[in-house]
């Protein structure tokens, strides 16, 4: 029996394609909750104090229990992942690593690439302030307990942010950035790159790694009514600071370094040239 496509799914493609007509690469096109603002002190950006540890660790608890539910019910589908060993060259020292962002599992298939490579670090995620301040439910759970990095509008916490990302660089951790900000579902080219992910990687003196997940239809249907998708995660060569370029220089040099590679790979992998719609097609 045919399942219906989502009328909330259509409604976000509709939302892509205005989007993207318009070149409003990092607006986000889903109806999240309603945001607040962070308070300073509220977010234990290193997870130091104990009453974290303890939180996170039952969140990640449960966490990877989901993920492997998914895994096991097909609900998530990987093929073999490709460039491992750049992620090798870089697993020892601290490194920021950008994700295009298409689904909420995107990072999932991340997490799964490189756990075996983690040993004793974690994969931090920075996400968007309403999703640890007003999500709800399980996920909401997930975004506030496990190893999340929400970046605030708060400007003193926004400085705590930025001490807590210096401190787990510091420790060897490993970042995932999404540097295109807003989750397109589904959406399978790379977006231009807001700044933050080379930022972050130029003022702390490690390399940026790159990553791009690519996807094909499976054979199976969602609960939405489009296919399940199957992903790729393709990690690319790190990139690293230009002793002879000053520090704007290397942030802009590494943004569009890192697009022109993510370019690549969409290019390489389907075949065809990388394009975006223009306001005036219909």
């Amino acid at each position: 029996m045919a399942v219906e496509k989502s009328k909330d799914r259509l409604e976000v493609l509709a939302r892509i394609e205005e989007y993207e007509k318009n070149q409003w690469w990092s607006k986000d096109v889903e109806d999240d909750p309603p945001t607040r603002q962070l308070q300073p002190g509220e977010v234990d950006y290193t997870r130091r104090k104990l009453r974290s540890k303890i939180q996170t660790h039952f969140a990640n608890k449960a966490g990877w229990k989901f993920i492997q539910g998914l895994v096991k019910s097909g609900a998530l589908l990987m093929d073999e992942p490709e460039g491992l060993e750049n992620y090798e060259a870089v697993k020892d020292q601290g490194v920021v690593m950008t994700c295009n962002h298409f689904n909420a599992f995107d990072n999932f298939a991340v997490l799964l690439t490189i756990d075996k490579y983690l040993k004793h670090h974690i994969m931090w995620k920075v996400i968007r302030e309403g999703n640890y301040t007003n999500f709800p439910g399980f996920y909401g759970y997930l975004f506030r307990g496990c190893n999340t990095l929400p970046f605030s509008s708060n400007y003193s916490v926004t400085k705590e942010f930025f001490d807590g990302i210096k401190n787990l660089l510091k420790r060897k951790q490993k970042i995932l950035v999404y540097a295109e900000q807003g989750m397109w579902w589904n959406y399978r080219k790379p977006r231009p790159l807001t700044a933050g992910a080379a930022r972050f990687a130029i003022e702390n003196n490690v390399p940026l790694l790159p990553m791009f997940i690519t996807m094909r239809d499976s054979d199976k249907i969602g609960d939405d009514g489009f296919p399940i998708q199957i992903y790729k995660v393709h990690i690319l060569p790190a990139l690293y600071a230009d002793p002879n370029k000053s520090k704007k220089q290397n942030i802009e040099w590494l943004r569009e370094k890192n697009y022109e590679m993510w370019k690549e790979v969409y290019e390489k992998t389907y075949g065809i040239p990388l394009t975006y719609l223009q306001k005036e097609d219909k």
